[in-house]
């Protein structure tokens, strides 16, 4: 679970890494492969800083940009359609115990921490 301004530094970083590799091809020299190597670290971060999801977060409260719930799972209304399976386990950062929920129409699923 990354905070939002965690996220942007990364994919400013992202972004400094492969301008510097671009900048290393262009001379050319004994720096291109060094220029390689930026351009994949500088690649990789900005993907990763796009691609990441917090926690047992739904795409829809990533999406809201919603607060998570106790132990990174869903917090507030959950819609009717979810109900509880019998899938229950200990988040192992938070050490909360997390119940989770599945749509069966769909097989979504949705995680919230008990007691």
């Amino acid at each position: 679970m990354l905070h939002q301004a965690i996220r942007v530094g990364a994919f400013l970083l992202g972004v400094l890494f492969f301008l510097a590799g671009m900048v290393l091809l262009s001379v050319g020299g004994v720096d291109a492969v060094s220029g390689l190597w930026s351009i994949a670290i500088g690649a990789g971060l900005m993907i990763a800083a796009v691609l990441q999801r917090s926690g047992y977060r739904s795409e829809a409260a990533e999406r809201d940009n919603s607060t998570p719930g106790p132990g990174g799972g869903e917090s507030g209304y959950i819609d009717p359609r979810f109900m509880p399976t019998n899938e229950v386990f200990t988040d192992p950062t938070s050490h909360f115990r997390m119940r989770v929920y599945e749509d069966p129409r769909t097989g979504e699923r949705r995680y919230r921490a008990e007691g």
